[in-house]
């Protein structure tokens, strides 16, 4: 590596180091970075105070992130990365619709097992009741048998179980597994919209754009079964506020599910006399089952 005489002399000294990264992917993406900060500082014309700035507010994010909270992940999901990174992943590369979505900072590891048409609501949780109804299909529209399925949503205070202590552990989520159908139902709360943790860098930034924290209500979905791709998916429900302003630019077409409210009595249920559904086709892709690293513990 020569010595750095000047300005324009940096880049390529950097490129050259990088270009003896022996693992062909790694090399690629760490080339491609330097190439794209380098690129960012040059034409921003960063400053060393905003750069002394960005290197501390990356510390505090790390400092906000703990067992419960994820801050990277809720900052990727506001700067639109997530959406960009499953949209160029999945159908067909981004050319057709998908039901693949975002992960989101929330996701358990060992969801208990609930049987199929029973309740994920584990302690007291006012709301109007939903019966939801899932379908899952391989990509020739045939039933997949035998998928574990995750299922979680925010109650309607707009808190998941792991942010409010006045929930149960593992309330309003559960595990279930398909049959030859290929379907998931179960009953729980109508969710709500809620906004996002506002007291951390995340909500700093939103404050300083003038944007609102708030997404859209919906379910999250997690299938898993060998031979096929792990299914990630958020389901939204379709009257709901902020469908089309979503904080973490999660919502697309393919990803809107039907809400509907119905009078008198659910028939495979005692009471209420009004109660809503929710139900939604998910098509799955061969590939490999590999379970994310659960944002939070």
């Amino acid at each position: 590596m020569p010595i750095i005489r000047d300005l324009e002399a940096l880049t390529p000294a950097v490129l050259e180091v990088m270009a003896q990264t022996k693992e062909p992917r790694l090399r690629e993406i760490m080339e491609s970075l330097v190439q794209h900060l380098h690129g960012f500082v040059r034409e921003t014309g960063l400053t060393e105070e905003e750069f002394r700035a960005a290197t501390a507010i990356l510390n505090t994010m790390g400092q906000q992130t703990t067992d419960s909270h994820n801050e990277f992940v809720l900052m990727a999901g506001s700067l639109g990365v997530s959406s960009l990174v499953c949209l160029q992943n999945n159908g067909d590369g981004g050319t057709t619709e998908t039901t693949q979505s975002l992960l989101g900072p929330f996701w358990r590891l060992n969801h208990p097992e609930t049987a199929q048409g029973a309740s994920i609501v584990r302690s007291s949780t006012p709301g109007p009741a939903m019966f939801v109804e899932f379908a899952f299909t391989d990509a020739e529209g045939a039933p997949v048998e035998g998928l574990e399925v995750d299922v979680w949503h925010a109650s309607p205070v707009g808190l998941y179980e792991n942010q409010d202590a006045d929930q149960a552990p593992y309330n309003l989520r559960g595990k279930f597994r398909t049959g030859t159908d290929g379907m998931v139902h179960f009953r729980s709360v109508r969710p709500i919209g809620y906004p996002i943790p506002t007291d951390t860098t995340v909500g700093r930034l939103l404050e300083a754009q003038g944007r609102h924290p708030m997404r859209p209500a919906h379910v999250h979905v997690l299938a898993f079964k060998e031979g096929f791709k792990t299914l990630i998916s958020q389901i939204y429900v379709d009257d709901t506020e902020w469908l089309t302003s979503d904080v973490q630019f999660g919502v697309t077409e393919a990803l809107i599910g039907k809400l509907e409210r119905h009078e008198g009595p659910h028939p495979e249920a005692d009471g209420p006399d009004e109660w809503f559904s929710l139900s939604h086709r998910f098509a799955l892709q061969e590939g490999e089952a590999r379970l994310p690293v659960p944002p939070i513990k």
